[in-house]
């Protein structure tokens, strides 16, 4: 007997063999195999005002101390260390996700930046990095004038 082909069961049949995949618990995610903070994990935001390009980084857990930033040509880069504050020998751990070692993030600046007035806060795990514009680099208002005839 001929059976018409139909392109939506064989996705629910994959789908079905996914969620057996995951179920079964042999496969893990790999975001879970490796260390938290890596070149891609150190999350920002950016975004520019009037005056100042501001930079907020992700760093929960991370004391300001064991963070480092640096402005090379037009390339900031973000790096520290996470260090454990105690190794627990003696417990037998079912999970262990909290990982430790240094992390570093790198992203391009735009230009037209006074990156030597640059300030930093950090605050509940949040840095916030704010460089000043230089003055051709912040917008500029054109008052329009009407000609009378």
């Amino acid at each position: 007997m001929f059976q018409r082909w139909d392109p939506f069961r064989e996705m629910e049949r994959m789908t079905e063999a996914m969620d057996r995949l995951w179920d079964g618990g042999a496969w893990r995610p790999r975001r879970l195999l490796r260390p938290f903070f890596t070149e891609g994990d150190v999350i920002m935001d950016v975004y520019r005002t009037a005056d100042d390009l501001v930079i907020k980084a992700s760093l929960p857990g991370i004391k300001p101390e064991d963070v480092s930033i640096t402005v090379e040509g037009n390339t900031l880069t973000i790096s520290g260390q996470h260090r454990a504050e105690h190794e627990e020998k003696e417990h037998d751990y079912l999970l262990r996700e909290f990982s430790y070692g240094a992390f570093s993030r790198s992203i391009p600046l735009p230009t037209g930046l006074k990156t030597d007035k640059a300030e930093a806060t950090f605050e509940h795990g949040v840095l916030t990095l704010t460089i000043p514009r230089s003055e051709a680099e912040k917008p500029k208002t054109v008052q329009v004038k009407v000609k009378s005839p």
